[in-house]
């Protein structure tokens, strides 16, 4: 792998390492000027705290459990995808996993442009029996 996109992979572990301590402060770090996410339900955010916030009163508390990282490497910047699990306790105390999750991210210069996440949350919050098949 090149330096520019280990620097790049390293934005977005550090991004999410950040994201996942809830330090948006630390995150913001990562990201670009006009940085936009993506986030599940069709929610757009500018900044990290905005996912974070949001995911304050969706879990008591969540982690990932990173399986990888894929990594594209492009023409000035870099697509890469985190894939895993999502892992914690719902508001009511229940404990979870494996809940499958998907972020995007375009990376340039060792900057978060965008990202884009995805998970499984919104089905298990509507059919608590598909989280225990």
């Amino acid at each position: 792998m090149d330096p520019n996109t280990e620097r790049d992979l390293q934005a977005v572990k550090d991004y999410l390492d950040a994201s996942m301590a809830r330090d948006t402060e630390r995150a913001a770090r990562f990201v670009a000027p006009g940085f936009v996410c993506r986030f599940t339900g069709g929610r757009v955010y500018d900044a990290p705290d905005g996912p974070t916030g949001f995911n304050a009163g969706r879990y008591k508390w969540v982690r990932k459990r990173i399986e990888r990282y894929d990594v594209m490497p492009g023409d000035g910047q870099t697509v890469i995808y985190s894939l895993g699990y999502l892992y914690g306790e719902w508001p009511d105390g229940t404990a979870f996993d494996m809940n499958r999750y998907v972020d995007r991210f375009t990376v340039r210069d060792g900057l978060i442009l965008d990202t884009d996440v995805w998970n499984d949350s919104a089905e298990w919050i509507l059919d608590p029996s598909i989280a225990r098949s």
